[in-house]
């Protein structure tokens, strides 16, 4: 039997933004709308200028056999156990302002442990429900739909990783209303070295592209690392969250990393900033900025440390 014209639409299926490849769908606040169009992937893929492919198994696999890695036995593990039994990062558990966050290992595909080994977090994707929302001035947020205890795992910043040159043409091409994805992740390790990740999801990305920035954010980023010395940008809750509030974090990877005085640049004056709307107290007013992007070279910041 046909509807009539005046009578109420048919109900139409609710949107996922991630496509069924997450371990629960993305839904959309209001109903209907959808964020602009991108490709999803809930790994991160190789761009332009990438020195190594992140698919590819580059690390060795530990000989464990037991359900749960343990230090002092896993390979994986020679850093300490970075989860504890609730499978809660315990670096975001005890850490402070004073203290710089060490590497992250994950068990991996060529490990004997097994898919239920505890110290496989985040590789396991989603575990919780997020809905991707319009902000009444930030565009479109990211929120979960659950409460987030602190220390858990929410969701990965996943995207094209890029060479250096390559991000810096991107967003050296960007006008001030374009918004920028890209982040540029630098860890300090033992020998005086620093590690550069670049990655840009807004072509290719998952959920974490809609993630918001806060002066005083729910969510620390930390390089995690399983198969590759790619490493997965993972975004663990702070404190606990509660269902509806909005998830954020630093741009600028300040938040609970400790600051050297040389890292602590302002912007060159003339080029435009981006107001926050962040509404924290501690608002900073403008968005980071990170001017290393605009230059054909430039003195690392400060990122994670460890002896990666």
């Amino acid at each position: 039997m046909a509807a009539s014209e005046d009578g109420p639409e048919a109900p139409t299926e609710e949107l996922d933004v991630a496509c069924g490849l997450e371990n629960f769908p993305v839904s959309t606040w209001p109903p209907g709308a959808r964020p602009e169009p991108f490709q999803y992937t809930p790994d991160h893929v190789a761009g332009p200028g990438a020195d190594t492919d992140p698919a590819l198994i580059t690390l060795p696999g530990c000989s464990c056999r037991r359900a749960r890695c343990r230090p002092g036995t896993c390979a994986c593990l020679r850093r300490g156990d970075s989860y504890d039994e609730g499978s809660r990062l315990r670096l975001v558990l005890t850490a402070s302002a004073a203290r710089r966050a060490p590497p992250v290992f994950e068990c991996n595909a060529l490990c004997r442990c097994g898919d239920l080994c505890g110290n496989r977090v985040v590789q396991r994707g989603l575990q919780l429900r997020l809905q991707v929302f319009r902000t009444e001035k930030k565009g479109w947020g990211l929120r979960a739909l659950e409460r987030v205890p602190k220390g858990h795992f929410v969701c990965e910043y996943a995207g094209e990783v890029l060479g250096a040159a390559e991000a810096r043409r991107r967003i050296q091409a960007q006008t001030v209303r374009d918004p920028n994805y890209i982040i540029a992740v630098r860890e300090h390790v033992r020998d005086a070295r620093v590690l550069e990740t670049f990655v840009d999801p807004a072509r290719v990305g998952n959920v974490g592209r809609f993630l918001n920035h806060s002066c005083a954010p729910n969510l620390l980023m930390v390089p995690v690392r399983a198969d590759s010395m790619v490493p997965r940008l993972a975004l663990f809750a702070a404190r606990d969250i509660l269902p509806g509030e909005e998830l954020s974090y630093d741009y600028s990877g300040r938040f609970l990393n400790r600051m050297d005085s040389e890292d602590q640049e302002q912007p060159d004056d003339a080029k435009p900033r981006k107001p926050c709307y962040c509404g924290a107290q501690s608002c900073a007013a403008f968005l980071p900025y990170d001017s290393s992007l605009y230059r054909p070279s430039e003195k690392p910041g400060v990122g994670q440390e460890g002896d990666v």
